[in-house]
């Protein structure tokens, strides 16, 4: 198994995952967060999606026991090509992700917000590549993630070498 990067350590340990949670990870590239979140349930589950053929043939080699153990899906599409119908998450996810942070992102935060659960919550984390850009992310996404009736909270972290944020937005 390769390491794994403080990034994603911290944001994993931020999702306080349940044992019964339903997760979805958008852009999980190899699946090391997949993983980390899988291990954590026993009646949930983890859908994980990425646009890269090879990230999901990554992923799914990485997580092939706990794909096969009903733990984990992964499935190679873009975050506007989900389903909204049927599909509902406690917890949804994504580390890295540009889209929030270079574009306005109306359409994929409206998605993403109407497959969260009551009580749900939807996390951005980011480790910028210059410690000083994390109050330029937060100063961006904030104006997206506060909605009428929703907790919205901002966590910083350290690795060696640089600053970690995410902002996490709980709906009622």
């Amino acid at each position: 198994m390769t390491s794994v990067p403080q990034r994603l350590a911290w944001a994993v340990e931020q999702l306080d995952v349940r044992p019964d949670d339903r997760v979805l990870e958008i852009g999980c590239g190899p699946g090391v967060a997949l993983e980390l979140v899988a291990e954590r349930l026993t009646t949930g589950t983890v859908t994980a999606i990425d646009r890269s053929a090879h990230a999901v043939d990554a992923a799914r080699r990485r997580n092939r026991a706990h794909i096969t153990d009903g733990r984990a899906e992964v499935r190679q599409l873009a975050l506007d090509e989900l389903p909204p119908a049927g599909y509902r998450f406690d917890k949804i996810f994504a580390v890295n992700v540009n889209v929030f942070w270079t574009s306005a992102a109306d359409r994929e935060v409206a998605l993403l917000r109407g497959l969260l659960t009551p009580g749900g919550t939807l996390s951005l984390f980011y480790e910028p590549p210059e410690p000083g850009r994390a109050r330029e992310l937060e100063d961006i996404l904030l104006p997206k993630l506060t909605w009428p009736g929703a907790t919205t909270v901002i966590s910083t972290g350290r690795t060696h070498r640089s600053t970690l944020l995410g902002v996490q937005v709980t709906v009622a």
